[in-house]
Parts: C-alpha cells; sequence; structure tokens
C-alpha cells in the first residue's frame, strides 16, 4: 500500500488542504463563540454529565449526535459519491 492511497493523494497537498479547511472551520467556529477554552470546557462539562447523571446524560449526548449526523452523513455521502465517480471516471 502507498502513501497516495493512505493519504488520498499526494502527502503534501492532502496537509494543505487539511490546513486550510481546518482555518475556515476555526474561523467559523469563533464565530459561533467556540475557542479552544470553551470547546475544553464543554468536554469537560459532557464528562461530568455523563458521571453525574448516569443514563440521563446518555439521551443527551444522542440528541448531539444526532443533530450533528443532520451534517456530517449528507457531507460524508456526498463525498463518497463524488469520490466513488471519480474513480470510474479514470
Amino acid at each position: 500500500m502507498d502513501r497516495n492511497t493512505i493519504f488520498g493523494g499526494n502527502p503534501f497537498g492532502v496537509l494543505l488542504r487539511l490546513a486550510l479547511i481546518s482555518i475556515v472551520v476555526g474561523i467559523v467556529m469563533k464565530a459561533l463563540g467556540i475557542d479552544l477554552g470553551n470547546f475544553f470546557q464543554r468536554i469537560n462539562e459532557l464528562l461530568r454529565n455523563i458521571y453525574d447523571l448516569g443514563f440521563g446524560a446518555i439521551e443527551w449526548i444522542v440528541e448531539y449526535m444526532l443533530l450533528g449526523a443532520l451534517v456530517v452523513v449528507p457531507i460524508w455521502l456526498i463525498a463518497r459519491l463524488a469520490g466513488a465517480s471519480r474513480s470510474k471516471s479514470e
């Protein structure tokens, strides 16, 4: 297995694209009021809620997971379909 297969292309190009996408996502998150301190505080609250509330927190997690899946799954599906059509044309 070569590194182009592992990375999905030229490793330098992939890292550059990931860096640019990370910057854009970081700008959006900052505009939404999410920063590193806030992010880790939310993770800490999540872990505390799981510990304190037990199974009540599982419902809370599932709600957020489903909310996030509304965005993540269609993007993943479009990316997979685009990748499949691209590989067939090659």
